[in-house]
Order: structure tokens, then C-alpha cells, then sequence
């Protein structure tokens, strides 16, 4: 066998065949596009390159078939809670259905990882955010991926329980129908905010980007940094990446709740990207581009996804969520814009965010794993701690 580093366009462009190989056949995959993937690596594009380091290899047969790949990371922001040890990451991670294949892949990051070092490894996880590539595919394979979601063969979990990585901690994903009727409780809580003067909520104007960007930031520092699970974002941050979506973003599905003006909740909902991309294989040309706005325009995207929400803690378990959620719901339910709502994934240790999905009705519809692999068994294992 050859294992290979990434180090040229030539070896980089093998790194995604690799993926597109290993799920060959499978109607339900779709692939991502080659930029974003390669735009993970490339330090002029991603942002965490200042935090860290990263490694890539391909491994191939004695002729020359690809047979596997593997990422290798170290990020000095990655959160650890509640350990002493330091842990890097892998992600990007295909092999064929041999055991011994993915040993060597999963020895080359181990040892990388230790001479920068690591005491642990989590993965597959990404060389940046959680809203992309984190995780590995479970159960749910009988529905397409969302965007930035993995996908993988169904026997890869044997393949890292087979080297020895143990469960870190689950990440379900939940889904509802668009049209679904809420329980009954939105619809109270909805009436009871209603009346109180001061309330509102209301969809997002996208003339009014800049506004809806400091709002985002105001809601999501108090919700969520606060835990520790996120830095604080800026105003500038969210306008970064509101921009980046305006031209796929649908403003009737963005939505805030108020109080006397102020932001106190948010609900941030996208059409699934995916549902274009999975034509493209992989390219996002000025073809593609002019394809995606022509697809948009005739509503072919009818699968939703939450990328964001968050409660001001002083208006927690109030029901506001109810309130804006029911808001949202008496402007889409019935119009046939969208068929189905998939929210992004909550850890197990979150219990919080999943009672709020089970709340709205939803089924869990995926789950994915994130595992961790400490070396040389030189602390104990725990899983991720609950979040309070």
C-alpha cells in the first residue's frame, strides 16, 4: 500500500475522488462541491488556519487504486471541557470495508497528531465550525444529506470501533413536515403574547441586513456564548455571513422576536442548499450559479433547515419560542413553499435543544457520532459532558 500526502492540485483533486468512490451507487448521496473542501485546507480561505494545522493523506493500492483518505488537525480554540489533555481532530475520512486499510489511515493522523503534541483524537469532525462535516453517518442513510452534512457507507462506524475509538457523544438530527399542525400549546402561548403589549415577532427585511445582523449577534452572545460552547460573534461576523447566503436566503423564514423593540429570541431558517448543489457534482460555475437562481425562482427547493436559534436567557422558558414559532407558521403552513423542516443537530448532551425539537413535534430522522481516541490510554475515558 501507498499512503500518500496531499501536497499538489494532482494529489488534492484524488482526495475528493476518494469520497465520490466509496459512495459510488448510492442514489442518496450528494456530492459536496470540490471548493469547499478544498477551501478547508487552504489557509488564504479558512479562517481557523491561524488556530492550527492541517495534514491530508490518500492511500492507494499497489496499483494504484485509491483505497481510503484521511485529515489530520490541530486547533488551539478546540473546546475540551472538563479534560487535561489536549485532542486534535480527524475528519475527511473514506476507506474501503477493510479493517486494516483503516488502521493505517487512522496510524498516519495518530502519529502526526502526536508529534504535534496531541494526547487525543475526536473525529470525524472539521477543521472548522460544527455546521459542516461533523460527525459520522449512523443511521438516516435512506435520506439525501443536507448541506454540509457527512455522508458515508453504512460500515465505516466498524471501522472505528474496530481501531478502538469509543462514542463521544450522539448528534441527532429531527425532522417535521412543513404543514404540520404544532401542538396545541403554540397556539396557546402564541394567543398569551399576543395580547401583552410590547411583543413581537416578525420576519426578516432584507433591505435591513445590517439591523438583522447586530440583532443576530445580540441574541446569539447572550444565548450561547455565555455556555462556553462559542465565542462571542460580531455584528460584522454575521453580516460576513449574511451576505454569503442572500442569495439563496428566503426572508420569510428568518425570523426575531422583540420586546419593546429589543431582540429577545431568533429563528434562522434556510432552504436546503443541497437540493441544487445535487446537480452540479461537485461545480458551482456561473453555469451553475444562473441554474441554482433559475431553480430558486421556480421553487425547487421544498426541504427547509434551522441554522440558528436562541433565546435571550431573561426570556427563557416563557414560551417565546412558542410565540415566534407560531408567527411563522401562520405565514407559511398551507402555502406550499417548502414540504419538509430538518433542524441541525443537537448534541446528546444538549438535552435542552432536543426537548425544544421534540416539542414542535419533530421525529428524529438521522444520527451521527462524533467519536474520541486518547492515546496510548494515558487518561480515562468520559464522554461529553451535559449541558446545563
Amino acid at each position: 500500500m501507498q499512503l500518500i500526502e496531499v501536497s499538489n492540485a494532482s494529489t488534492a483533486k484524488q482526495f475528493i475522488k476518494v469520497n465520490v468512490l466509496m459512495n459510488a451507487g448510492n442514489p442518496n448521496y450528494i456530492r459536496p462541491l470540490d471548493s469547499e473542501v478544498d477551501d478547508v485546507f487552504n489557509p488564504e480561505k479558512n479562517k481557523h488556519a491561524k488556530y492550527g494545522e492541517t495534514k491530508r493523506w490518500i492511500l492507494k493500492d499497489d496499483d494504484g487504486k485509491l483505497m481510503g483518505r484521511i485529515a489530520a488537525f490541530t486547533h488551539s480554540k478546540y473546546i475540551n471541557k472538563g479534560t487535561e489533555f489536549t485532542t486534535g481532530g480527524i475528519g475527511f475520512f473514506d476507506c474501503i470495508n477493510n479493517q486494516s486499510v483503516a488502521n493505517q489511515l487512522f496510524d498516519a493522523a495518530k502519529q502526526w497528531l502526536q508529534s504535534k503534541g496531541m494526547d487525543a483524537m475526536d473525529g470525524p469532525i472539521n477543521f472548522g465550525d460544527r455546521d459542516k462535516w461533523w460527525g459520522l453517518l449512523v443511521e438516516g442513510f435512506e435520506n439525501e444529506p443536507m448541506y454540509g452534512m457527512p455522508y458515508n457507507p453504512p460500515y465505516y462506524d466498524q471501522l472505528f470501533d474496530g481501531y478502538g475509538f469509543k462514542n463521544y457523544y450522539n448528534q441527532y438530527w429531527y425532522r417535521m413536515g412543513v404543514d404540520d399542525k404544532l401542538p396545541d400549546r403554540f397556539a396557546e402561548r402564541y394567543a398569551k403574547f399576543k395580547a401583552k403589549p410590547g411583543y413581537e415577532a416578525r420576519h426578516i427585511d432584507i433591505k435591513n441586513l445590517e439591523k438583522h445582523a447586530e440583532e443576530f449577534a445580540t441574541v446569539y452572545n447572550a444565548a450561547w456564548a455565555q455556555h462556553g460552547e462559542a465565542k462571542e460573534i460580531t455584528k460584522e461576523q454575521v453580516m460576513k455571513l449574511f451576505n454569503k447566503m442572500k442569495a439563496i436566503m428566503d426572508p420569510r423564514m428568518v425570523w426575531f422576536a422583540y420586546y419593546k423593540d429589543e431582540p429577545i429570541a431568533m429563528f434562522i431558517n434556510i432552504p436546503d442548499i443541497n437540493q441544487y448543489f445535487k446537480h452540479f457534482n461537485g461545480k458551482l460555475g456561473i453555469i451553475e450559479k444562473l441554474r441554482l437562481l433559475l431553480m430558486k425562482k421556480r421553487g425547487t427547493c421544498k426541504r427547509l433547515t434551522g441554522i440558528a436559534f436562541g433565546i435571550v436567557p431573561k426570556y427563557q422558558a416563557l414560551g417565546i419560542d412558542s410565540f415566534m414559532i407560531q408567527e411563522c407558521a401562520l405565514l407559511v403552513q398551507g402555502k406550499g413553499w417548502y414540504e419538509t423542516y430538518e433542524m441541525g443537530w443537537a448534541g446528546d448532551w444538549n438535552p435542552k435543544m432536543i426537548n425544544i425539537y421534540k416539542s414542535l413535534g419533530a421525529r428524529q430522522s438521522r444520527k451521527m457520532i462524533t467519536y474520541r481516541f486518547i492515546f496510548d490510554n494515558k487518561f480515562p475515558f468520559e464522554r461529553h459532558p451535559i449541558l446545563e
